[in-house]
């Protein structure tokens, strides 16, 4: 009787996705047990790690109590516990806690190491414990952290994980990009809890625990600035550089002091139309052995503003005018939400926008794993990259002309928030070279102190572009002025000093049946019935955006990549089965607008 009662238990049934919505292809192609296996952090590679991923019990108890002596039901990890592939497509209220447990054991040739836990997201503030001991905390939805857990693990036997996450959506004082506790029009479901892959990695008590790489194409070098661990300064940290598998250059320095490498005459230059990589290899030594070593991956490749012949301040790359066109990407999935249901539907949404000829992506309100930006690189697709937003806006948006009335006032908890979860988001990205603009604000949202903010992320990352607001309370800061104007384009102010951008138009609408997150419940900015339409209208645009080029736009976003919930203004629908446009005809022009600039 018992052993039937347990069959009949929720924990032990079979996962089946949650809800009735709309899902992908790759939905019906998900292995439970073999949940986003791929290494999930390509940038800093080791060969030896252990997934985390899979079925892990679940429990939502009142906000302040203790871990439950019981769990509700099972959850697939790393969906949140809102989406359907979470099994589970629950809502976690402000007032209420999600906890996660699972037991995992170490492989017998880790014994002698260091092991690290790592969590790639968690939406927003994680309790960890293990082995009911507490190993740490954090807060921020966004970006990975890991936790050192060697000292708390059984020598012998399962061990035990426990999570609690806290997560108020739009009623707390939290980054949150476009999740609502109650979604509609350009606001979505929220995401509470694990949505990253969480796994195990070893590594000796000294290692290596972070790089940083800076390119300088006018100097023809390369920095790596290495952190590591456990270490002290007599340590040897040593990096070596290849094009395939010929080594191209080669530098060594004591621990703590910067790796400087010297590129030849002829080193490769990354851009869209040639994403070259140089495969990196750094290693660590003690007392002349080898303690670490961690593979990598750089590129050489410039981001700058400079003023043509006609005076126009024009973006560009590698010392080039090079105008950026791309697709707004908001990276949500009717069925994942904030993840992707494999990692051959993660770099799909790359794969269209490089079909459809763009150079460049604007990845929106949303940081994305680390695989996402990888991918980035490899296909060659300049990002811009979003703060997500959170607080609340000024007391007026004048997104048309320069801003004169009051900023936003957030609290204290608020403002430190932004500026240590924007700080933890530069660093997670600083080395990838796709990374071209950082954007801190978009539009008025919780938009505060912009010329401070602005100055902060130039000053710690000179690498790169800053674009203040996008299409936001306009400020005399930073390296770009970024217009919003919808459904077509319209350049209504301009600045001679630094790039004027179109930072997001079009918004095209076109809703297919069986197809659509809302069936009775749908907008674009302008709506269309057939692909016919919806194409000659883009093309309309982008013919109109030429023009404009001439007058003084240097890069362009168009609303956008995919349908995302009620929107039906993407390219493609929300479930990716459709492609809602002439793909052909969309390519020749995109393709006319990015090469508008060439000489």
């Amino acid at each position: 009787m018992l052993f039937a009662l347990a069959l009949c238990s929720p924990l032990l049934a079979q996962w089946s996705p949650a809800g009735d919505k709309i899902k992908t292809s790759w939905a019906d192609q998900l292995n439970p047990k073999n949940v986003l296996p791929e290494y999930p952090r390509p940038i800093m590679e080791r060969s030896e790690w252990k997934n985390l991923n899979g079925s892990w019990k679940y429990a939502i108890t009142p906000k302040g109590t203790f871990a439950p002596a019981s769990y509700q039901g099972e959850i697939l990890v790393p969906f949140a516990i809102e989406s359907g592939l979470s099994g589970v497509g629950k809502t976690v209220s402000e007032q209420q806690e999600l906890w996660y447990q699972r037991t995992f054991d170490i492989p017998s040739g880790w014994h002698n190491k260091e092991i690290l836990l790592y969590f790639g997201a968690v939406d927003w503030k994680a309790d960890v414990w293990v082995n009911d001991i507490k190993v740490g905390e954090h807060t921020g939805g966004f970006t990975p952290f890991s936790f050192n857990i060697t000292s708390v693990l059984n020598k012998k036997g399962n061990n035990q994980v426990v999570v609690k996450v806290w997560d108020p959506a739009d009623r707390g004082e939290q980054p949150r990009g476009k999740q609502v506790e109650r979604p509609g029009g350009i606001w979505y479901t929220p995401v509470t809890g694990i949505w990253q892959t969480v796994w195990l990695e070893p590594v000796m008590t000294q290692h290596i625990a972070h790089l940083k790489t800076t390119p300088d194409i006018d100097k023809k070098t390369i920095k790596v600035e290495v952190t590591t661990a456990n270490t002290n300064s007599t340590d040897k940290i040593e990096v070596r550089l290849f094009d395939g598998k010929t080594q191209v250059a080669k530098g060594a320095a004591l621990n703590g002091v910067a790796v400087d490498l010297g590129m030849p005459a002829d080193a490769k230059l990354w851009s869209p139309e040639s994403p070259f990589l140089y495969n990196m290899e750094v290693t660590l030594y003690k007392d002349g052995k080898q303690v670490d070593q961690v593979k990598s991956y750089t590129a050489l490749r410039k981001f700058s503003t400079h003023k043509d012949k006609n005076g126009i301040t024009r973006l560009q790359l590698n010392n080039q005018d090079y105008f950026q066109f791309g697709p707004l990407d908001q990276g949500w999935w009717p069925d994942g939400l904030y993840t992707a249901p494999t990692d051959e539907a993660l770099v799909y949404d790359l794969k269209k926008i490089k079909d459809f000829g763009y150079n460049m992506v604007r990845k929106h309100v949303k940081v994305e794993p680390a695989r996402w930006y990888t991918y980035c690189d490899q296909l060659g697709l300049i990002v811009w990259q979003d703060m997500p937003n959170g607080g609340r806006g000024p007391a007026e948006w004048q997104g048309g002309k320069y801003y004169d009335g009051a900023d936003a006032i957030r609290s204290a908890a608020s403002e430190a928030n932004y500026r240590k979860e924007w700080k933890e988001i530069i660093d997670f990205l600083y080395s990838y070279p796709s990374i071209g603009v950082w954007v801190p604000f978009n539009e008025s949202w919780g938009q505060f102190k912009t010329p401070e903010i602005t100055a902060w992320t130039k000053e710690y990352d000179p690498s790169r572009l800053v674009n203040p607001a996008s299409g936001g309370n306009h400020y005399t800061c930073g390296d770009i002025l970024d217009l919003h104007n919808y459904p077509g384009p319209n350049l209504y102010l301009y600045d001679p000093v630094r790039a004027t951008v179109l930072g997001e138009y079009g918004g095209i609408g076109m809703a297919l049946k069986d197809h659509l997150w809302m069936p009775d419940k749908n907008w674009g900015y302008v709506k269309f019935n057939t692909p016919e339409e919806v194409t000659a209208e883009y093309i309309k645009y982008a013919e109109h955006l030429l023009e404009l080029i001439e007058k003084g736009f240097s890069a362009a976003v168009y609303t956008q990549i995919t349908d995302v919930e009620e929107e039906v203004n993407g390219l493609l629908t929300y479930d990716r089965k459709v492609i809602k446009v002439d793909e052909a005809k969309i390519k020749a022009i995109n393709q006319k607008v990015c090469h508008s600039l060439n000489r």
